[in-house]
C-alpha cells in the first residue's frame, strides 16, 4: 500500500514501530561496544607485546566511559538545539568509526584514546534515542515500546558476547572492534532515509511547518502534541538557548535532579562494572574462559528479554516502582553470585541479575524523559546519564582493583550488589514529577 493510500491509523502503526526499530538498531551496537571490551579482558590481560596489569586493564576500560561522561552532557544540550534525529545519526557515525580503529591501535596509549574518542559518540547515543522514541510512543505503552527498544542494546551484548567465544581463539582480540563498523554501513543510511525529527522538538523550536508535515505523514495528531508540549513548558524557565539546563537548575527540579544523577551513578556503576569484570571475575571463581563468557551471555540475554516484561509490569504498576524493585532483584541476585550452588542456579542468577541492573537502568532513563518538560527532556536525560557516567568511570576501575588485590571473590559481588540496592533506596524517595503532579516543593 502506498503512503498516500494509508489510513491514520495505518500511519500512526508505521511510527510506532519505525521509530524505535532505528532507534534500537542503533543502541544495539552501543550495546555491543558495552560489551565487547569485557569480552576481551582476557585476552588483553594476555597480550604480552602491551604487558597490562589488572590494574592497568581498569584503567584503559574507564576511558571509554569518560568519552561518555563528555559525549552524553554535550550530546542532550546540543540535541535540544539541533534536533533528535540529527544528533543520533552523528552520534553513530562518531563511535563506529573511532571503535573500528582500536582493532588497529599500536599501542595501549592509542588504544585508550581511540576508546575515550568513541566514547563520546555512545555517550551522546542513548539519550538521543530515548527523547525519540518516548515522544514517538502512545502514552499507554510508553514503558513498553521505550523498554523494547532498549532491549536491543542488550542484544548487542549478546552478540559480542557470543561472538567472542566464537571468533577470538581463531582471529584474537583486534576483529571485536572491525566488527563495529557495521553502524555506520548500515544503520547511518537507514536513519538518513527513514528516521523522522521529533515532532515536539519542532514544535518547542517555533518549526510548526515542519511538524505538520510528519503529523500527517505518521498520522499523529498534532493538536494533542502541541497541547502536550504547551503545558509542560509552563514549568519550564524560557530564557535564550540554555533555558533547558536552567529548568534542571531551577528551584523546582534541582534536588530531583540530584537524586537521579545519584541513582545513574550507582546503576551505571553496576552496569559497566559487570560488564567489564563478570568473565575475569566468573575466572577468579573457577570457570574456564568459554564457561566465564557464558556468564556474560546470560546477564546481557537475561536482560533483553526480561526488559519486555519489565517495561509491561511499569506500563501498569508505574516507572517509579518497578524501577525500585529491579534494582533490588539486581542487588539480591549479585551477591547470591558469591554463594557455591549448582551450575543451573547461578545461570538462573546471573540472569536475573541482568533483568534487574538493565531494567533499573533503563527506567531511569524512561523516568527521566517522562519527568521534565519536552524542551528540557533531551538535557536531563544527558545529564542524569552524563553525571552518572561518574559511576561508569568508578566501576571498571573499582572492579580492576579488587581483582589486582584477589578480593573480586566474594567482594566484587558484595560490592555491586550494594550499589544496586543504593539505586533502588534513592528512586523510592523521589517524589512526583512538578509537571504531572500537584506539588511543587521537595518532600
Amino acid at each position: 500500500m502506498s503512503t498516500s493510500s494509508a489510513t491514520p491509523a495505518e500511519k500512526a502503526t508505521s511510527a510506532i514501530w519505525l521509530v524505535p526499530a532505528l532507534c534500537g538498531l542503533a543502541v544495539m551496537f552501543d550495546g555491543y561496544d558495552l560489551i565487547v571490551y569485557g569480552t576481551v579482558v582476557p585476552a588483553l590481560l594476555q597480550y604480552e607485546p602491551w604487558g597490562l596489569t589488572p590494574e592497568r586493564v581498569g584503567v584503559i576500560g574507564s576511558y571509554a566511559i569518560i568519552g561518555m561522561l563528555v559525549g552524553a552532557l554535550l550530546a542532550g544540550t546540543v540535541t535540544d538545539i539541533i534536533g533528535r534525529r540529527k544528533a543520533l545519526l552523528i552520534c553513530v557515525s562518531w563511535f563506529s568509526l573511532f571503535t573500528a580503529l582500536c582493532g588497529l591501535a599500536p599501542s595501549p596509549e592509542i588504544f585508550g584514546l581511540f576508546r575515550f574518542l568513541a566514547g563520546i559518540g555512545l555517550g551522546g547515543l542513548i539519550p538521543v534515542a530515548t527523547a525519540l522514541t518516548l515522544e514517538y510512543a502512545p502514552g499507554h505503552r510508553r514503558n513498553v515500546t521505550y523498554l523494547a527498544m532498549m532491549a536491543s542494546y542488550n542484544v548487542g551484548g549478546l552478540i559480542a558476547a557470543g561472538l567472542a567465544i566464537v571468533l577470538l581463539p581463531a582471529f584474537g582480540w583486534p576483529v571485536m572492534f572491525f566488527i563495529a563498523l557495521l553502524p555506520f554501513l548500515i544503520v547511518v543510511p537507514l536513519g538518513l532515509k527513514y528516521l523522522p525529527e521529533s515532532i515536539s522538538f519542532l514544535l518547542s523550536q517555533g518549526r510548526r511547518d515542519e511538524a505538520e508535515v510528519l503529523s500527517r505523514q505518521h498520522g499523529i495528531p498534532l493538536q494533542e502534541v502541541a497541547s502536550t508540549v504547551q503545558r509542560e513548558e509552563e514549568t519550564a524557565s524560557h530564557e535564550g538557548k540554555l533555558h533547558a539546563i536552567k529548568t534542571l537548575f531551577s528551584r523546582l527540579y534541582v534536588l530531583r535532579s540530584v537524586a537521579f544523577w545519584v541513582a545513574s551513578f550507582f546503576g551505571l556503576m553496576l552496569i559497566y562494572g559487570l560488564s567489564t569484570w563478570l568473565p575475569q571475575v566468573m575466572r577468579e571463581a573457577g570457570y574456564s574462559v568459554g564457561s566465564a563468557l557464558s556468564f556474560l551471555v546470560l546477564f546481557n540475554a537475561g536482560a533483553a528479554v526480561g526488559l519486555l516484561v519489565v517495561g509491561r509490569i511499569a506500563d501498569k504498576l508505574g516507572t517509579k516502582l518497578v524501577c525500585g524493585v529491579t534494582f533490588c532483584m539486581a542487588g539480591v541476585s549479585i551477591s547470591l553470585l558469591s554463594i557455591d550452588m549448582p551450575l543451573l542456579l547461578i545461570y538462573i542468577l546471573a540472569g536475573l541479575a541482568g533483568v534487574g541492573t538493565f531494567g533499573g537502568m533503563t527506567l531511569i532513563y524512561s523516568y527521566v524523559g517522562q519527568y521534565y518538560p519536552a524542551s528540557s527532556r533531551a538535557t536531563a536525560l544527558g545529564w542524569s546519564a552524563g553525571v552518572g557516567r561518574t559511576g561508569a568511570i568508578t566501576g571498571p576501575i573499582l572492579g580492576g582493583f579488587l581483582v589486582g588485590a584477589g578480593l573480586a571473590v566474594p567482594w566484587g559481588f558484595y560490592t555491586f550488589a550494594l550499589a544496586g540496592l543504593i539505586a533502588a533506596l534513592i528512586i523510592f524517595l523521589i517524589p512526583r514529577s512538578p509537571t504531572h503532579a500537584e506539588e511543587a516543593e521537595w518532600m
